[in-house]
């Protein structure tokens, strides 16, 4: 449906994502890897072929901080980038991760990207075992922009299956990778090892979507796009 603005013109559908829920079983897997794969920044860099950036901003508690993510979109789109609060916690022998956008003070949005919207993003790990673990995923994110009709079914249909494969694949070869990278160094595990500066939540807002620009990108055509092999921000 077509909304109208203060000028009374029609403006072009926006499109805010619908709930996701995916869910994969990794064979050979301990749920505390796939914890450590979401959490480890440094090694996210290997793996997400389609991040651009990534960093921890500060902490809030021993298991909430905030940080940056900005994500690759398939040309002609313009790349997305998100500022987030997660929070996390151990469950016994399951983990679970979840996110939401927040306002930095400084950490506006940037000129080159459109600022996203994250609604609520979670990771629940359950262990089946020894070797094998499940990982379930619940997404709802605002890309702020009315897109193209073929980049929504896109997501919907195929992008977010392939992230969740691609998690596991990282999986398999993180704990080869650790052992030659800080082995002992996890911060999500261990709170004192972290050394990131301390945020007041005073210094933080709840990021609304209506307060960011709303870009018109529902003409670009699907022909005209040069796709990565992963399009799907897990942020």
């Amino acid at each position: 449906r077509a909304e109208r603005n203060t000028t009374g013109r029609p403006e072009a559908p926006r499109v805010v994502t619908q709930i996701k829920e995916e869910r994969i079983v990794c064979k050979d897997v301990t749920a505390e890897t796939l914890y450590d794969v979401l959490h480890d920044t440094s090694y996210r860099k290997k793996w997400d072929t389609n991040m651009i950036d990534t960093f921890d901003i500060g902490r809030l508690t021993v298991n909430a901080d905030v940080g940056y993510y900005s994500w690759r979109c398939p040309s002609p789109l313009k790349n997305r980038d998100f500022v987030t609060m997660r929070s996390w916690l151990p469950l016994g022998s399951d983990y679970m991760i979840i996110n939401y956008s927040v306002k930095h003070p400084q950490f506006p949005p940037k000129k080159d990207y459109v600022r996203a919207v994250s609604l609520l993003t979670g990771y629940l790990i359950q262990s089946n075992g020894a070797n094998c673990c499940t990982l379930y995923y619940l997404t709802q994110v605002d890309p702020r922009g009315s897109l193209p009709k073929w980049v929504v079914n896109k997501v919907s249909q195929f992008v977010a299956p392939k992230a969740m494969r691609k998690i596991y694949k990282a999986c398999l070869k993180y704990p080869e990778w650790k052992r030659k990278h800080n082995p002992n160094l996890k911060p999500w595990m261990y709170p004192e090892q972290n050394t990131l500066p301390c945020i007041s939540l005073s210094e933080l807002t709840l990021q609304r979507a209506d307060s960011l620009e709303n870009i018109d990108e529902s003409g670009l055509s699907e022909e005209k796009a040069q796709h990565s092999d992963d399009e799907e921000p897990a942020s």
